[in-house]
C-alpha cells in the first residue's frame, strides 16, 4: 500500500464501529458505504471492526468441523450446490451413515479443538426416519463425546424440529443464502419463505440458530446489504459467511466474483450489523481469502477446518498455526445457554489488544 488512509474516512468507521458496540443499525447507504471502501483504506475498515469483535468476543476463535453425513442426490436445484439435482459435479454420493460413523466424526472435531459437531445432510427436508436416526447419533455424541452438536437438514416442520431438539441438537443451520429479490436466480425448487418458515420452526422449538449467506454469485451490493440486514431482523446466534466455490459440473462454474478485499468488506459489513453474534468465515475461505485468511480473524470470531461439505479446508494444526500468530486464541467450549453473549468479557478481564497488520 503507498496511500495512507485518510483522517476523514478513518473518522466515519470508528463512528460506524461506536454505533454498532450502542446497539445502532446502519442505514443502508452507510452499509453500503462499507461495501465500496477503497483498497487504499481497508486497514481503517478492519481496525474499526475488530473495535466491535474485541468488545464482545475479545481475541477467542470458535473453531467448527462439519460431516457431510448424507451426500448427493438431493432433490433441490440451488445453482451453487454440487449435490443438487442439476449438477453433474465428480463428487461421492452415499446414503446416510451409521451411528459409528457419526460418533467418529465427533471425536475428531474434538481432537481438532472445535467448539461445536455439525452434521448435514443432503435433502429437501428429513423423513421420519432421517430423523430418528441422527436422533440417535446426536444423544451418543452428548453422552460419548459431549460436544455440543448442530444439524442441517433443510426445510423443517415443527414435529421434526421438537424431536431434533429433545434428543439433544442445540442448534440448527439453515442458510437464507442471498437476499429475497436474488434467490430465485439461484434457486427454484423452495421459496425463500420457506426457509423463514423452517427457521420459525426451529426457533418454537427452542434451538438456536446458525443462519449465513453464500456470496460471489452475481449478487448486487444492495442484495448483499439487504440479506444481512434480514439476518440482524431474525436474530440468529451464529452466522457463517459463505463466498461461492464454483465447482465445476454446477450451474455456476465458472463464476468467480470475489477478490479477497471483497471478502473483507463483506465481512466487516456483517460484524457492523451484528456486533454480538457468532461471526464464521466459512465455505469459500481458503479460495478467496488466499494468503489473507489471518486477515478475517480482526472481524471474524469463528473458522470451520479439516473442509467443507464437497470441498476440502484449511487442516486444523494449519488453522492453529493461524490464530496464534495473529495473537488469538481458540476457545474450545463455550457457553450452550446464551451462545449470543457467551464470546462477552467481564470488566475485571479486559481483553489484549490485537494491533491490525498487514
Amino acid at each position: 500500500m503507498t496511500e495512507s488512509i485518510r483522517p476523514d474516512v478513518d473518522t466515519r468507521f470508528l463512528d460506524f464501529a461506536e454505533r454498532s458496540i450502542a446497539g445502532e443499525l446502519l442505514t443502508h447507504e452507510e452499509a453500503l458505504s462499507v461495501l465500496q471502501t477503497p483498497d487504499s483504506e481497508i486497514l481503517g475498515l478492519l481496525d474499526a471492526a475488530y473495535r466491535v469483535r474485541q468488545k464482545f468476543c475479545g481475541n477467542r476463535v470458535h473453531l467448527h468441523m462439519l460431516m457431510n453425513a448424507k451426500s448427493g442426490a438431493c432433490q433441490e436445484d440451488c445453482g451453487y450446490c454440487s449435490q443438487s439435482k442439476v449438477s453433474t459435479a465428480d463428487i461421492d454420493i452415499y446414503p446416510m451413515v451409521d451411528e459409528e460413523q457419526m460418533l467418529e466424526g465427533a471425536r475428531r472435531a474434538r481432537a481438532a479443538k472445535a467448539g461445536r459437531f455439525c452434521l448435514v445432510i443432503a435433502t429437501r427436508g428429513p423423513s421420519w426416519p432421517d430423523v430418528k436416526r441422527l436422533s440417535n447419533a446426536v444423544r451418543r455424541i452428548r453422552e460419548e463425546v459431549q460436544i455440543p452438536v448442530c444439524v442441517s437438514t433443510g426445510l423443517l416442520t415443527d414435529e421434526k424440529a421438537a424431536a431434533l431438539k429433545d434428543a439433544g441438537v442445540s442448534r440448527f443451520n439453515h442458510n437464507l443464502n442471498t437476499s429475497e429479490r436474488f434467490f430465485d436466480d439461484i434457486t427454484t425448487t423452495h421459496t425463500y419463505q420457506d426457509r423463514i418458515d423452517t427457521l420459525a420452526a426451529a426457533r418454537r422449538a427452542g434451538l438456536s440458530l446458525c443462519t449465513g449467506a453464500l456470496f460471489g454469485m452475481g449478487e448486487t451490493d444492495d442484495d448483499v446489504v439487504d440479506v444481512l440486514t434480514e439476518l440482524r431482523g431474525l436474530e440468529v446466534e451464529s452466522i457463517p459467511i459463505n463466498f461461492l466455490h464454483p465447482i465445476a459440473g454446477t450451474p455456476l462454474e465458472g463464476v468467480s466474483h470475489l477478490k479477497p478485499y471483497d471478502c473483507l468488506r463483506i465481512l466487516c459489513l456483517a460484524r457492523f450489523l451484528h456486533p454480538k453474534q457468532e461471526i464464521r468465515v466459512a465455505g469459500g475461505r481458503e479460495l478467496h481469502l488466499r494468503s489473507l485468511q489471518a486477515m478475517s480473524l480482526y472481524a471474524a470470531n469463528s473458522i470451520f477446518v479439516e473442509g467443507y461439505l464437497t470441498t476440502p479446508g484449511q487442516q486444523a494444526d494449519s488453522a492453529w498455526q493461524m490464530i496464534e500468530d495473529m495473537g488469538f486464541e481458540i476457545e474450545e467450549h463455550f457457553d450452550e445457554l446464551d451462545p449470543t453473549t457467551a464470546g462477552e468479557l467481564t470488566a475485571s478481564e479486559p481483553p489484549r489488544q490485537v494491533p491490525v497488520q498487514i
